[in-house]
């Protein structure tokens, strides 16, 4: 993923791996404003990891085959499949694979830094004791603007990995809040 951002002229510099203690397992949230972001995220993580993805984009050739492979899939319009990938999410964690997941839900397409974030990762960590280690991913917005299709525009990245958020002895709710804003203050202040 390094060579194919630096040659189409979007390098990423990646910040805060340091965040990551070994043997420790998170559940790691991202904004969310470019297709781009999800290929950022996953290999610049220390260690295995899985996202949470739509099932539709699972039936891409030869791409579908590869994205069911690192994630845990979902049809959004289910019930039944929202609860069994809540379950697949909670063995993932078990077995020491960290889960990428983006709170907005879907790409940000308002002029704020984030969108309302849904409460779906905030549970997981509160039911599994998970830490949440905040990620914000910069420029994808300006490197793949939203209005146009397959368009690419060179433009430097940023990842920044910041500091984990435990997951004990607070509420979904109030774990959701405190991570939307670590985030967002983030976010202001390093675009």
């Amino acid at each position: 993923m390094t060579g194919w951002l630096w040659l189409v002229g979007c390098p990423v510099r990646v910040f805060g791996k340091s965040q990551f203690s070994d043997g420790r397992t998170y559940i790691v949230t991202y904004n969310h404003n470019a297709l781009i972001d999800v290929p950022i995220s996953a290999p610049f993580i220390p260690g295995p990891n899985k996202t949470i993805a739509k099932l539709s984009f699972a039936k891409v050739p030869l791409f579908g085959w590869y994205y069911r492979k690192g994630s845990v899939l979902v049809d959004r319009d289910s019930d039944s499949s929202r609860r069994k990938s809540f379950e697949e999410m909670k063995k993932v964690l078990k077995e020491g694979i960290h889960m990428c997941i983006y709170p907005e839900g879907t790409r940000n397409r308002t002029k704020e830094p984030l969108k309302r974030f849904y409460a779906g990762a905030f549970k997981l960590a509160t039911d599994t004791g998970t830490p949440v280690m905040p990620a914000v991913i910069i420029n994808t917005r300006k490197a793949m603007p939203i209005h146009k299709k397959f368009f690419l525009w060179p433009c430097a990245l940023r990842l920044y990995f910041l500091p984990p958020v435990d997951a004990t002895d607070i509420s979904t709710e109030a774990l959701k809040d405190k991570v939307f804003k670590q985030m967002w203050e983030f976010y202001e202040t390093h675009q």
